[in-house]
């Protein structure tokens, strides 16, 4: 007789680390050039806070309240459109866009082209404690060479 397995218990080996690094995936960004790239982001982004019940009108609002200067859901949807020339979005309107949308992995981006990575603030000690043990590491390395070669002229 097959043993039943429990419906209520997790699956251990389904486990899989949850990713540190904030930023959409290349499927996301696609390819074309930075522009076409951006606007997919944006359109992504918006795409997310919809989902979340935060309409593109919601979100021209709370720009336009976060910047001091009137974003209109036209201009946002020119974001968004690989069409228009003038789609360009500006930096302060992006990071407002991050700021109203709360979409983080936004921020991965720009660093994601220069072989950087973004990470939360509370993992920041983690990862220099990695770094400082990694050094103590090489330390001992060359500690321990240092004696086997000092050992080795008497």
């Amino acid at each position: 007789m097959p043993l039943r397995r429990d419906p209520h218990a997790k699956d251990l080996l389904a486990w899989e680390a949850q990713s540190v690094r904030l930023g959409f995936s290349a499927e996301v960004t696609g390819r074309g050039d930075l522009s076409s790239q951006i606007a997919r982001l944006v359109s992504h982004a918006l795409t997310d806070a919809k989902e979340r019940g935060v309409c593109r009108n919601d979100v021209a609002r709370r720009m336009t309240e976060f910047l001091g200067r009137k974003i209109t859901k036209p201009t946002i949807d020119k974001w968004t459109s690989a069409a228009a020339d003038d789609r360009r979005i500006d930096l302060d309107a992006f990071i407002a866009l991050i700021h109203v949308t709360g979409e983080r992995r936004l921020l991965g981006f720009i660093p994601g082209l220069f072989e950087c990575a973004v990470v939360a603030d509370h993992y920041v000690d983690l990862i220099e404690l990695h770094e400082i043990e990694e050094h103590e590491r090489e330390v001992a390395d060359l500690k321990s060479a240092l004696l086997q070669k000092v050992r080795g002229r008497r």
